[in-house]
């Protein structure tokens, strides 16, 4: 079954990818020098600590790319099923900055 998935590296940073078979690709980051992607060689051990399966790999690897795109804020609030989050956290950060603020005003 396809899936997109994220793990974190050894240095707190992510990787995003899509595979078939998740638990084979999961052994390939931490344990191949060959398959698994280069990324992930120098930064091991990883942990997996988000995944989604979709009915067909073309879903997946444009998740997959979706996701790549994201911001580590956004990427973790995917991670924490904070789904009400994300769509915050698509404006720029001029946007969020000026959001922010305004909050502080109305709340002051």
């Amino acid at each position: 079954m396809p899936w997109t998935y994220i793990v974190r590296c050894s240095d707190d940073s992510y990787y995003v990818g899509s595979t078939w078979d998740i638990d084979a690709r999961l052994w390939q980051h931490n344990h191949s020098d060959e398959l698994g992607a280069t990324y992930t060689r120098r930064r091991r051990p990883v942990a997996l600590v988000w995944s989604a399966w979709f009915d067909r790999i073309e879903d997946a690897y444009l998740f997959e790319k979706r996701v790549q795109g994201w911001s580590r804020k956004k990427r973790e609030a995917l991670i924490r099923d904070d789904y009400t989050a994300l769509p915050g956290l698509s404006r720029r950060a001029a946007v969020q900055r000026r959001e922010a603020e305004s909050d502080s005003a109305a709340d002051g």
